[in-house]
């Protein structure tokens, strides 16, 4: 049941969305304001919520899967039809905002790593011969 996977996609984009406008108001932009990315948050928090348990077992939890699977490319595509040359010509503040955000996140990839119960490590991979 793939159709509940597109309905729930479709409810955290369009709220995403609308919330992303709010908040470019409430900030005093003409713009979307990280609406995609509160969507992505809101399809990941729904997709482990208990409330909605009964849409991601079974069939339909398969569609669920995988529309949050297909999300993230479709997230990548929607980035990068932005406008850069518009945010580059607006000043460097933009682009130096978008630099320090990349190495903030590589920066945080190792301490991420580290949260959570450590694991034994994975056999060795037996070689055919």
């Amino acid at each position: 049941m793939v159709i509940y996977g597109v309905a729930l996609l479709a409810a955290c984009l369009l709220a995403g969305l609308y919330l992303g406008e709010l908040l470019g108001q409430l900030l005093g932009v003409q713009a979307n304001v990280g609406g995609v990315g509160i969507a992505m948050l809101m399809l990941v928090l729904a997709g482990g919520s208990s409330r909605l348990q009964s849409l991601v077992i079974g069939a339909s939890g398969e569609g669920v899967k995988f529309w949050s699977a297909m999300y993230i490319p479709i997230v990548v595509a929607m980035a990068a039809s932005q406008n850069v040359v518009a945010a580059v010509s607006g000043g460097m503040l933009a682009v130096l905002a978008g630099v320090l955000a990349v190495l903030v996140s590589f920066a945080l990839v190792p301490v991420l790593s580290r949260i959570g119960p450590q694991s034994p490590p994975l056999p060795p991979l037996e070689e055919d011969r």
